[in-house]
């Protein structure tokens, strides 16, 4: 380990490739508000950088029309985004800005957390039909100033310093994670086993009477296409933090994220990017990437080849990301400078673990009055998840699905201090509450889609999750 500057605002550690850092962040993986941020062992373009953050100075949670604040004394007004700004003006007072050699790591201290799916119906006009029975908060963000980087590019690790307010215990932090570092093993925990097989919300025929309901929106002209998503769950035994260990072996996902909430934890193993801000020059520059189409993979490499060209020349796939795209080019609109939205990627083919995607790029550069809380707040939930029209879709998914969708189909993501944003979309993403796991598959529904093909691409998208928390 080296002393980089006299401040000790940054400490260079030996460098932990994405599997090495999960094992660092075991150390933390039973403490409240521990989040990490997993780019998986991937060659995907946005799997650099790995993050760990723990030991917020400050908290909000969201959750019933209520928000709640520990660590900072603020006025809150109880609308999520708003008092969502509050909090991350707040930690802006002793922001300690990193030299300009680190400028390339993603985070530079502030906000990190979640939103849920369902905070939604603090954007748009949603009824309250679908049973909510997990009780993890709509949104959850830690105020973060210290966290621990690994650049997977120049095979470097950091631990870091974002504010003076850590000051005080910043060399026991060094010290702790230089423990760490002589330690032979991780910290461990009980092994994760599930307890019963997983039992979905919906049977097939189930499935097949909500996927014809769909159809008859569709024909009746309410909508064009809406994502219709079957919820499975399961008693287990274990600590869910090794459940996440066998998701991010087998899924390698670029947006994975873990975050411990003590009553709930999250695991996402996530391909798809929401909403990432970037400082250019003099403005925010805006970029989201919907997935939408979507083909197993094949052991057999010329099958596999052949399901990706199906996927690449399929008119309907198509058909259905250009939508959401134009959906999404209307939702970013709301908050970007007049004329800079762009389409500059269509219909690009990604191939992950278990599936090969359809992915688009839209980008915009951010409004000078408007920040990157707003332009989230205009664009949740995420289109590619929803359908469009998205309020008259999130209406109808409302009446069909029986339960809430929580953290599925939210985003976890960062706000750091120099006002730049990632987020993921959290698809192929659990939750655990009261020793039960759930985990969701979907997909959007248009004119043409055939029920038994739509149903069977639900099981494709969690075929690298549900049979591997089976196996023991």
């Amino acid at each position: 380990m080296k002393n980089t500057q006299n401040t000790a605002q940054f400490v260079e550690f030996p460098y932990r490739d994405p599997a090495a850092l999960r094992n660092l962040f075991s150390w933390f993986a039973n403490e409240p508000w521990a989040l990490l941020l997993d780019s998986g062992k991937t060659t995907h373009q946005a799997a650099r950088f790995d993050l760990i953050l723990a030991r917020p100075r400050a908290t909000i949670r969201f959750s019933d029309g209520k928000t709640e604040v520990t660590g900072l004394d603020l006025k809150l007004g109880h609308t999520p985004f708003e008092d969502l700004r509050q909090f991350y003006q707040a930690g802006l007072d002793d922001y300690l800005p990193l030299p300009k050699e680190l400028s390339r790591l993603p985070f530079h201290g502030g906000i990190a957390g979640y939103c849920s799916y369902d905070l939604g119906r603090y954007v748009e006009k949603i009824p309250n039909i679908a049973e909510k029975d997990i009780q993890l908060p709509e949104m959850a963000f830690g105020l973060y100033e210290w966290g621990f980087i690994s650049d997977h590019q120049q095979q470097k690790c950091y631990l870091l310093k974002f504010s003076d307010y850590c000051e005080t215990y910043w060399e026991d932090i060094i010290r702790e994670f230089e423990g760490y570092y002589e330690q032979a093993e991780k910290t461990s925990f009980e092994d994760f086993q599930l307890a019963d097989n997983w039992q979905s919300n919906m049977s097939q025929q189930s499935y097949t009477d909500k996927f014809q309901k769909v159809h008859d929106y569709i024909h009746a002209g309410d909508c064009y296409q809406a994502n219709l998503a079957q919820r499975f769950k399961a008693p287990y035994q274990g600590h869910p933090w090794n459940a996440y260990l066998k998701l991010a072996e087998h899924n390698q996902a670029p947006f994975s994220a873990y975050m411990n909430l003590e009553q709930q934890q999250i695991l996402s193993v996530s391909p798809e990017r929401f909403i990432e801000v970037k400082k250019q020059k003099h403005k925010s520059h805006v970029i989201t990437q919907p997935i939408k189409g979507t083909r197993p993979r094949s052991k057999d490499p010329i099958e596999d080849e052949r399901l990706s060209d199906e996927l690449q020349n399929s008119a309907k796939d198509r058909a259905e990301n250009l939508m959401i795209v134009d959906l999404l080019r209307n939702d970013i609109g709301r908050s970007a400078a007049i004329g800079s939205v762009k389409v500059t990627k269509l219909f690009e083919l990604q191939t992950f673990t278990s599936v090969h995607h359809l992915v688009s790029t839209i980008e915009a550069d951010l409004a000078p009055n408007k920040d990157a809380i707003e332009l989230l707040k205009y664009c949740f939930p995420g289109g590619s998840i929803t359908g469009a029209p998205k309020v008259r879709s999130m209406q109808i998914i409302e009446e069909l699905e029986p339960h809430r969708r929580s953290i599925y189909c939210g985003s976890v993501l960062y706000y750091d201090f120099r006002g730049m944003l990632d987020s993921n979309i959290a698809i192929r993403t659990l939750v655990t509450e009261n020793d039960t796991i759930y985990a969701w598959g979907g997909g959007g529904l248009v004119a043409d889609s055939e029920a038994d093909n739509e149903y069977q691409e639900t099981l494709h998208k969690l075929s690298k999750i549900l049979p591997v928390l089976k196996d023991d």
